[in-house]
């Protein structure tokens, strides 16, 4: 190839079954750094696809240029005067640097600048070949993985994350010489385990994903990945239902097969007298099956596996894939029969056999702190009391039950299912399920008034009881999930709505830990923590309900205690400040924050005096200023702040012609001091709802 050509390049790595989790993250990241390294080594090269399947990643960049451009290398030596002595003989110095650019004194030339001459050599150097190149960019691509655990394997000191069978590398048509990974690169692939072994060699890189498929190897991951959903949905619907198609599942049957054949299953409909969480738990998790629900949402007898093989006698396939299924829910149905025969109510004493925190005692003893909160919480929102007790005392009670000893995930969900068998009151069994929620961002929050409390009082019990002893999270540790707690409790303060004040409740959740720890100390420190998370909420809230920083920044900076609150302020600052008014009285608002903060405290007035008032400018902004007053205290007292910010944006003629016309530092102190008590009074007014001057253009 001459210096203008370009070729495709293909890479890939052959290796034993990658980690399904990560298969799709490593694919990206080996393009993604072999196209830096590219990049680094200024070789163009056209767009990238990328393949992978268990057993390889694979990158196939179009349009790489086969050499590198040639560049002008330049060297500034030292200068002139210490080049040569007053003779006009070089020193050592010039005669050092021309022995470092292997070339003679008469070969370097000079540099003239501002502060004088100085010694340059100027070289043209001619750029590599990619072919030398590439197998050394290739294993710096491979080190930048991101890989926690590396391995190693025989004898050899290279390490990757699973053992390395196979390295293919072409440019073009042409074979790159060299090693990656310990391996002579080679130009053969491997097609299926069982259905095509052999060696498959490749001419040039085009012929690489379609002489995968011809070895039943679908190398996209999208591709495998659809292939996966329409023939699960062909078979859901063969069955007479449809497929519950959890993308994790999905994402992990797709990184496990590079020949996807699904299989519909059947298995004992006697197993449906189990919850379907469970069963749906053992075929999802356990097994990486679909389960198939009928149109009303109910668990259908049958399932679809998902083979890496198209076997010639699919009946043993499914027989197989049956017969391992069948254990796993005897299993499920034994434990199901056996937790029932316990109520739940008689299991609460059991939790003093599980620590909480080894500081902070016992289930047991959180689950009597819960129901504390609880009952307080209920007390001042639309929940019963008695029953927000009672599902408190009993919310953690399944996590003795052998269902959720074996399926952890389903903790809270068979505890409903317990309740409800025990004749508990159906807001007690929901909030059991319910006062999880939510469980990760964007989840789903509790819908009953019992669960609500249940589910803010356990989490804030979390919150200051491990602010109590000293575990605030770190950047990057959070052992006890403190963010996706307080965040939970924001949620649900907010979305749902509960008026409550969140530091009264942290105040009231410090009561319940006397005797054991002082958790009265760091209330003020876990409220901020909480209020904290409220610029990342709505940084990533849906649209409606999103906001910008200083919106955020504005409100609290008030230093408010109720989120829901805290909302509608910041809800009505963010329309606010799309009206025209907005930028002037953010303006203004700045302005007088100034002014008062570098008087000094006793130059300000204690009121306004009408007698000292002299300029027209003035006696109009406190006549606007008296009637705004008046005005918003009802709109203050129902939280209208709406209708308040609006009131307030007829504020902004006065005090543009106040700050227009007035000397507000007036050489008479008493004047002074009166004009200033003006703008205290201006500044309060704005301070009912947000603190303006903080909101940006």
């Amino acid at each position: 190839m001459n210096g203008g050509e370009r070729a495709d390049l293909l890479v890939e790595i052959g290796t034993e079954e990658l980690p399904p989790a990560a298969l799709e993250r490593l694919a990206l990241a080996f393009r993604d750094g072999l196209l830096a390294r590219l990049d680094d080594a200024r070789l163009e090269h056209g767009a990238a696809r990328v393949y992978a399947t268990p057993r390889r990643l694979a990158v196939l960049i179009e349009a790489v240029a086969s050499v590198q451009p040639d560049e002008t290398s330049v060297r500034r030596g030292p200068a002139v005067q210490a080049a040569f002595d007053a003779d006009g003989q070089p020193t050592k110095a010039a005669l050092g640097f021309a022995r470092s650019c292997g070339v003679e004194i008469d070969a370097l030339g000079r540099e003239e600048t501002e502060k004088g001459a100085w010694l340059r050599f100027e070289q043209r150097v001619s750029g590599e070949r990619a072919m030398a190149l590439l197998p050394a960019l290739v294993e710096r691509a491979l080190a930048e993985l991101p890989i926690p655990k590396r391995m190693r394997w025989g004898a050899s000191d290279v390490e990757f994350v699973r053992p390395v069978h196979w390295v293919l590398g072409l440019f073009g048509s042409a074979l790159i010489p060299g090693r990656v990974l310990g391996l002579e690169i080679g130009r053969t692939t491997r097609g299926h385990r069982f259905h095509a072994p052999e060696p498959l060699p490749l001419e040039t890189p085009d012929d690489y994903p379609e002489g995968l498929r011809r070895a039943w190897v679908e190398p996209e991951l999208e591709a495998r990945r659809a292939s996966i959903r329409r023939q699960v949905e062909a078979l859901a619907d063969e069955a007479g239902g449809q497929a519950a198609i959890d993308p994790d599942v999905l994402d992990e049957v797709t990184a496990l097969c590079e020949w996807p054949q699904a299989l519909l299953g059947r298995f004992d409909p006697g197993f449906l007298e189990v919850p379907p969480e469970v069963l749906i738990e053992t075929m999802q998790a356990n097994q990486k099956y679909f389960p198939v629900l009928d149109d009303t949402g109910r668990l259908l007898p049958c399932f679809i596996a998902v083979s890496n093989i198209e076997s010639a006698q699919p009946d043993q396939v499914r027989a197989g894939n049956e017969r391992v299924i069948r254990p796993r829910f005897a299993d499920a149905k034994f434990f199901w029969e056996q937790d029932r025969r316990i109520p739940l109510g008689e299991r609460v004493d059991e939790l003093k056999g599980i620590v909480f925190q080894h500081r902070l005692g016992t289930l047991r003893e959180k689950a009597e702190r819960i129901a504390r909160l609880a009952t307080w919480i209920a007390e001042r929102t639309d929940a019963p009391v008695a029953e927000a007790g009672r599902a408190a005392r009993l919310a953690k009670c399944d996590l003795v039950t052998a269902m959720v000893g074996e399926f952890g995930s389903l903790q809270g969900v068979m505890g409903r299912y317990y309740a409800e068998h025990a004749g508990e009151p159906p807001s007690v069994a929901a909030a059991i399920e319910q006062h999880y929620w939510p469980r990760q961002a964007g989840d789903r929050l509790p819908d009953q008034p019992v669960a609500r409390a249940v589910a803010i009082a356990d989490r804030v019990d979390t919150l200051l009881g491990i602010f109590a002893i000293g575990e605030r999270p770190t950047g990057v540790k959070d052992p006890y999930g403190l963010r996706r707690a307080a965040i939970g409790v924001l949620r649900i303060l907010i979305e749902t709505p509960l008026d409550l004040d969140l530091r009264k409740l942290l105040g009231e959740a410090a009561q319940g830990y006397q005797g054991s720890v002082d958790a009265s100390g760091c209330i003020d420190e876990a409220f901020d923590y909480c209020i904290d998370r409220l610029k990342r909420y709505y940084a990533e809230a849906e649209p409606g309900r999103r906001a910008r920083a200083d919106v955020v920044a504005s409100v609290l900076a008030l230093g408010i205690g109720e989120p829901f609150d805290i909302d509608r302020r910041i809800q009505a600052v963010g329309r606010f400040r799309n009206r025209p008014e907005a930028a002037a009285l953010a303006a203004a608002n700045k302005r007088t924050r100034n002014i008062l903060r570098k008087a000094p405290p006793d130059a300000i007035g204690a009121r306004v005096d009408q007698e000292l008032l002299q300029d027209s400018a003035e006696q109009g902004l406190v006549e606007q200023l008296e009637a705004t007053i008046e005005r918003l205290e009802p709109l203050l007292e129902g939280r209208d702040y709406d209708a308040v910010l609006g009131a307030l944006a007829g504020l902004r003629d006065a005090l543009d012609r106040f700050f227009d016309e007035v000397m507000v530092m007036a050489d008479d102190p008493r004047i002074r001091g009166n004009r200033l008590a003006v703008l205290r009074q201006t500044e309060q007014l704005f301070l009912n709802v947000a603190d303006l001057s903080l909101l940006q253009e």
